[in-house]
């Protein structure tokens, strides 16, 4: 047992260990480092497509709902409700696709120790 003395006073040091059985230590890349701190894109394509799709859905049931007598602003709800819902589902589309870009990444750097 270690007794350190500390400001005038002895105190006793105690250290426990437990024993890991093995200890995997991973190497990557500055370029998968950077990646990983920032995060994949997925959570802001989500973000947009819900917004864009809720107006669309919204200027869409304005559109079934009441009578309109300006044909502009017809067009203009009508051209926010198609824009809506085409982006919307664009973004949601690239949110599908790379919702498990940070989940590939990390299983890429966990299989490295497995190909030895």
């Amino acid at each position: 047992m270690v007794k350190p003395l500390i400001s005038g006073k002895q105190e006793e040091l105690v250290i426990n260990i437990g024993r890991i059985p093995q200890l995997n230590i991973y190497q990557i890349t500055e370029d998968e480092l950077q990646t990983l701190e920032n995060g994949g894109s997925d959570p802001i394509y989500l973000n947009f497509a819900i917004f864009t799709i809720s107006t669309a859905i919204a200027f869409l049931i304005t559109l079934l709902t009441i009578q309109i007598d300006s044909t502009r602003l017809f067009v203009i709800f009508l051209v926010v409700t198609i824009l809506g819902l085409s982006l919307g589902l664009v973004l949601l589309t690239l949110w599908w696709r790379s919702r498990k870009s940070i989940k590939r990444l990390v299983n890429k750097i966990k299989e490295r120790i497995h190909e030895k």
